[in-house]
């Protein structure tokens, strides 16, 4: 009857390290219980069965049940819980027809940041540090990697 505790301990102590690695993930109690489970059991077969019981319950329980939740990541239905997705898109590009002292008419506020459309490209700008009204005419004065600072013309 031990045996088949010990066995059912150690199989809970693998589903909630399944339950830490996939639903809750960080140290938790799903965690912390899974682990205690596995020294529960190995306790229980050392002194239940001896000393060649208790060490092939913990050479199970340190060899056997991380090979079988890696097993599990592995197989079909790990890799669904497992994402893979790459992001392929880029940080607000600077398409070569702007320039430094392109004219631009603003499309919303700025207040600093805001948009503008300037050579039929709406793109998104810094003022140098005051609002600038929608409709105003801005001119580009800095280009700076992905960072576009404008001034307003005061006509």
């Amino acid at each position: 009857m031990n045996i088949l505790i010990i066995l059912f301990l150690i199989f809970l102590g693998i589903v909630l390290l399944l339950i830490e690695f996939t639903i809750l993930p960080g140290i938790t109690i799903a965690g912390v219980g899974g682990f205690l489970l596995f020294a529960y059991s190995v306790y229980l077969a050392f002194t239940s069965y001896g000393t060649l019981a208790g060490f092939v319950t913990l050479g199970f329980v340190l060899v056997v049940s991380p090979v079988l939740v890696v097993v599990f990541f592995k197989g079909k239905i790990g890799k669904k819980m497992v994402l893979d997705s790459v992001i392929t898109g880029v940080a607000n590009q600077i398409d070569e027809k702007i320039k430094v002292g392109d004219v631009g008419v603003t499309i919303g506020r700025l207040a600093p940041m805001g948009k503008i459309k300037v050579n039929n490209e709406v793109v998104e700008v810094k003022s140098t540090g005051s609002f600038v009204d929608p409709g105003e005419k801005v001119r580009i004065i800095e280009i700076e990697k992905s960072l576009i600072t404008v001034e307003p013309l005061n006509l």
